[in-house]
């Protein structure tokens, strides 16, 4: 763990028995299948390989992100309903990292006022997408947090939701209404778009998009000449693959995936998404993970049966954990 995240993570961390439970390692929960469905799909995950349960009985899972080393590291993740940010570690379990984590106000404010995506910029900070306080921030190293952005224009943002940094800290993020107590129909929004953005280092913010009705989990290719983004939308359920230009500016998207065709198999849409080394995208779907090729080849499912927020890789790509539902899982990877 990087010492910004360490300083700043001065909460005492507390125990959290009676509200999630973690699994006897030496009596590992599973649940679910996976499925193989073109031999590209072999060389990332062994055939034998089990979706483990880490951890359960969480409101809803969401935005992980690992922290620090193999060995001494731990994993953090959202949970929206309960404003909280939580750890797990294989020495710990889970325990209280952040709460609140998305929303600092007094009135009531819907069901998802928490954080929901999460990653650290290039100096390893913990950075988030906050739901109730509409912004994106930072942890800072000495205690508290800073606003990176929260307006566009003079207006508030929806409600970031996922976020990606480049190799130069370039900031990418996705703004749809899910964390407005009344989402699109919202009194207080004051954006009448959904957009994709990005906070360059010195905090300028550019519009980059406004094709997707509700743009989701974010990720880049390997080379960053590609951006991809989930669309949380029910009738329009895909993952959109942008060109990224030279000045950081994206191309008009194109269809990588439909999944419209799962939609009556298993309940969920595109959420959150990894991208492995290899570029191919493990993308949250209807049911589980979906794992697809840069040329929108869909090559195997990891089928947790229920809705499936997000994923994200540990150190090495060597595991990928995911958060489902009520559920955090991991799914070894092939070394």
């Amino acid at each position: 763990m990087r010492t910004e995240v360490i300083a700043s993570a001065t909460l005492t961390l507390l125990s959290l028995i009676g509200i999630a439970t973690k699994i006897n390692a030496a009596q590992p929960e599973t649940l679910g299948r996976i499925e193989h469905l073109d031999t590209r799909f072999d060389q990332l995950v062994k055939r034998d390989t089990k979706i483990e349960v880490l951890a359960k009985g969480f409101t809803w899972s969401e935005g992980p992100v690992w922290v620090g080393s193999a060995d001494e590291g731990h994993l953090l993740f959202s949970d929206i309903p309960r404003n909280t940010i939580f750890q797990w570690s294989p020495a710990l379990g889970i325990q209280t990292f952040m709460n609140p984590s998305g929303y600092t106000g007094v009135e009531y404010y819907g069901l998802e006022p928490g954080s929901n995506g999460l990653a650290l910029d290039r100096s390893g900070r913990l950075t988030l997408c906050e739901h109730g306080d509409r912004r994106v921030s930072v942890l800072t190293v000495d205690g508290g947090k800073r606003t990176l952005v929260d307006h566009y224009q003079g207006k508030r943002l929806n409600s970031p939701n996922d976020l990606v940094f480049d190799r130069q800290g370039n900031l990418f993020f996705t703004d749809p209404p899910y964390g407005l107590p009344n989402r699109e129909r919202d009194e207080r929004r004051e954006l009448d778009f959904c957009g994709v953005y990005r906070l360059d280092p010195q905090g300028e913010l550019t519009l980059l998009s406004t094709q997707l009705d509700r743009p989701n989990g974010i990720g880049f290719s390997p080379d960053e000449k590609t951006l991809y983004v989930a669309q949380s939308d029910p009738s329009n359920p895909i993952w959109m693959s942008f060109p990224v230009r030279e000045d950081k500016t994206l191309g008009t998207g194109t269809v990588l995936y439909d999944a419209k065709k799962f939609m009556s198999e298993y309940p969920g849409l595109p959420d959150g998404l990894a991208v492995h080394s290899s570029g191919v995208i493990f993308g949250s779907g209807p049911g589980g993970i979906y794992v697809i090729t840069s040329g929108g080849e869909l090559i195997g499912r990891i089928i947790t049966g229920g809705r499936t927020s997000n994923c994200a890789f540990g150190p090495g790509e060597n595991d990928l954990y995911i958060t489902a539902d009520s559920n955090l899982c991991r799914v070894s990877l092939k070394k």
